[in-house]
């Protein structure tokens, strides 16, 4: 069954349209009856809105008993149309501020969300893969109208303010995207953002290659440029569309049993100071170690059994999502 919504100006343009009616058929009636096109029309507005000037034209009996039926009927139509006007104003100030408070006391309990400043079709595409990943997300736009169409928790204001980064919460954020159309944006919001929280991990948009070294410099974490990344996936598709597929499935469409993760070995784990081969990761959780990123950023593809598993290093894994959870718990305590 297809769910209609509400248009609240609906009985707006019915009054509206009764009233015209009213006033062409009141106009009409009094020219019947020897009125000027003028004085017929001025009759009919006094005698709707009664504000008791005295008639232009001599009424008789047949045009007192019109004006009664007029008053009768044009005063309850002008009476109803202006209380619908009046009900859509403050219905839709009322709303607008209600939804306001709601988003304001949602984002007040927020802490590890993730900022998303921009929203076009970037920040749509990240906004909507992190709440797949049951992942908060708060979106920031300055445009009123883009920001009433956000499903997610939203500010609308200028991004480069303090005060609208503030009320997005940021001084509980764990991220902040910023994809914003132009890359000086980018960079305004990147150096603003840190300045407030240098330790915010921050994820830059960049549309030309001469602006990520200045966004680096500027304290984003990463730089992403959706066109470079477009044209590899491009040629990846004409190389290893299979492998491209795969990945796709396991990262973003959760089709397939196996999931891809990365987990973060806590100082407290009991892998710390193990080998792969004393963990017994894939005998106590069944997930696959693929690779091993090091603290200090260096890789370890494809770990042997006698790699040694320190705090601090980021398990890149395979498996079902029981797995990967329990190998999570390994990963963060004793």
């Amino acid at each position: 069954m297809m769910i209609r919504m509400r248009d609240p100006f609906r009985r707006v343009r019915i009054g509206l349209g009764a009233l015209a009616l009213v006033l062409v058929g009141g106009t009409v009636g009094y020219l019947s009856f020897g009125f000027g096109l003028l004085n017929a029309v001025y009759q009919t507005v006094i005698t709707v809105t009664t504000v008791g000037f005295n008639s232009p034209h001599p009424l008789d009996t047949g045009s007192k008993v019109f004006t009664i039926v007029l008053i009768l009927v044009g005063v309850g139509t002008a009476l109803y149309t202006f209380s619908t006007v009046l009900e859509v104003l403050f219905e839709g100030e009322m709303r607008e501020l209600v939804r306001s408070r709601k988003m304001e006391r949602e984002i007040d309990q927020m802490s590890g969300h993730v900022i998303v400043c921009g929203w076009g079709r970037v920040g749509r595409e990240v906004a909507q893969f992190l709440t797949n990943a049951q992942r908060a997300v708060v979106v920031i736009d300055r445009d009123v109208e883009r920001v009433r169409d956000v499903p997610y928790a939203s500010v609308q204001g200028d991004v480069t303010e303090d005060e609208t980064l503030l009320s997005a919460g940021i001084l509980r954020a764990a991220t902040l995207v910023a994809a914003l159309d132009t890359d000086a944006d980018n960079l305004y919001v990147t150096v603003a953002a840190k300045s407030m929280r240098p330790e915010l991990q921050i994820i830059a948009r960049a549309r030309s290659e001469s602006s990520e070294p200045k966004l680096m410099r500027a304290g984003a974490d990463r730089v992403v440029n959706p066109q470079q990344l477009g044209g590899d996936r491009m040629a990846s598709f004409v190389t290893q569309p299979h492998v491209v597929d795969f990945v796709d499935i396991v990262m973003h469409d959760g089709t397939l049993e196996f999931r891809l993760e990365e987990l973060v070995v806590s100082d407290a784990s009991s892998l710390a100071g193990r080998t792969i081969r004393t963990a017994h990761l894939r005998d106590r959780t069944g997930a696959l170690v693929l690779a091993i990123r090091r603290p200090q950023g260096e890789f370890i593809t494809n770990p042997s059994p006698e790699d040694m598993i320190t705090s601090g290093d980021v398990l890149i894994s395979v498996g079902t999502a029981e797995q990967l959870e329990a190998l999570a718990r390994y990963a963060a305590r004793p």
